[in-house]
């Protein structure tokens, strides 16, 4: 082998050093040809990166036989018997392996603190603009109680149990579940389907099992779960076993038994509630529901505004332009700004002149953004028809009528 070929890979190594691959083969290269130290020296670095690297480790093992074998045969007859012993093999891997640093590992507890993140609330229902009819929902079905420990006493009112936020996508489901935990001045966390879903068989029932403890020990504490409907599917429309654990171990955890879940309030947002396993809208769980729809008049002047306050405009009628979006979510409206804004940087560019974003550029915005929510005020309307005899989607229905969609 020749030593240019290990020069080249010495080179490549330094270049990516944490190319596993790549530093396997170098180190299976060197103990081929005899260089059993530094074969030892890059299969420990490949650990570093890769604690359980079974190649780096039968790699290491081999090597550092190889080595002591040869060390031995080259030794005269009277040193053999004070060198071939365990101590001298171990003391010459301390050797090898001197400068390379340990694997490291986690524990517990820093585990399930790295699956998800603990925030401080600091929204309020004053940032939130408009939702009037929203925020009176909250204060009634979930707030008020909280607030008046005393009453909830008085009149036995249970805190358990979590409320899910249902309506189109892009309404503010999230923004309105910080804005709850930062009126109750609790912790918030917040978990997607990301941070839950894994390729191993028992994974997600264990994901989702130490998220709520890390929602325990930071009680109290507002658990937010996002995309509750592939969460917690209709088990009788899953074929697959590991979905069916999913939904089955979400069910078990806002039980709470023996009051685990005391100080941790349960929020869910979904984009089809209809969706949802009929298990997890019993009492106790997500027993009660909200409708979240694209913002009124004046959310949508404050949307506007927030998106706008950053960038140089002239001359914008807030109060038009939100006339002129009825039916847009929070979403389409950040699309909006940044449509106008495209606009007047490219004519900017063309013309060699920067000029501000104005009102012609944000109604040429509205006429290209067409609202997202269309799509799924079709699929609710059948669901109001045909799958609400028991009233649970009154709400949506009364909307619906409104708007003359129903």
């Amino acid at each position: 082998m020749s030593d240019e070929l290990v020069q080249s890979l010495l080179a490549a190594v330094d270049a990516a050093p944490d190319d596993v691959p790549l530093r396997l083969h170098l180190a299976a290269l060197l103990a081929s040809r005899g260089d059993f130290p530094d074969a030892i020296r890059h299969a420990a670095s490949v650990l570093q990166t890769d604690p359980a690297n079974a190649d780096a480790l039968v790699l290491i093992a081999t090597s550092s036989n190889r080595h002591s074998g040869a060390a031995n045969e080259s030794l005269l007859p009277e040193q053999e018997s004070t060198t071939n012993s365990e101590t001298d093999l171990l003391a010459q891997m301390a050797v090898d392996l001197e400068g390379v640093l340990p694997p490291t590992f986690i524990d517990g507890d820093d585990q399930l603190h790295e699956i998800v993140e603990v925030e401080p609330a600091h929204i309020r229902f004053t940032d939130v603009g408009g939702m009037k009819e929203v925020k009176e929902r909250l204060e009634a079905a979930f707030l008020a109680p909280l607030r008046n420990p005393e009453l909830v006493k008085l009149y036995g009112k249970s805190l358990r149990g979590g409320l899910l936020l249902y309506g189109p996508p892009g309404c503010g489901k999230t923004f309105i579940a910080r804005a709850v935990a930062g009126e109750m001045g609790a912790r918030f966390i917040a978990v997607s389907l990301a941070e839950i879903l894994d390729s191993f068989v028992g994974a997600n029932e264990r994901n989702i099992h130490e998220i709520f403890e890390v929602a325990r020990r930071s009680a109290p504490c507002v658990l937010f779960l996002d995309e509750v409907d592939a969460l917690g599917q209709k088990r009788s429309n899953l074929r697959c076993s590991i979905l069916r654990g999913t939904t089955t171990q979400l069910l078990a955890e806002m039980d709470g038994v023996d009051n685990a879940n005391d100080g941790v309030y349960v929020l869910g947002a979904t984009n089809h509630p209809w969706d949802i396993d009929v298990a997890l809208r019993r009492p106790g769980r997500f027993d009660r529901t909200l409708l979240v729809l694209p913002p009124d008049a004046d959310a949508r002047k404050v949307i506007l505004r927030y998106h706008l306050q950053e960038r140089p405009v002239a001359n914008i009628d807030l109060g038009k332009l939100a006339k002129d979006t009825e039916g847009y979510s929070g979403a389409d409206l950040a699309y909006i700004c940044e449509t106008a804004a495209e606009r007047a940087l490219l004519d900017s560019a063309r013309s060699g002149t920067v000029r501000l974003i104005e009102m012609n550029d944000l109604q040429a915005a509205v006429r290209d953004v067409r609202p997202s929510t269309g799509l799924w005020f079709d699929i609710a309307r059948n669901v109001t028809q045909f799958s609400n005899s028991d009233g649970t989607y009154d709400d949506l229905l009364a909307y619906l009528r409104t708007k003359g969609l129903a």
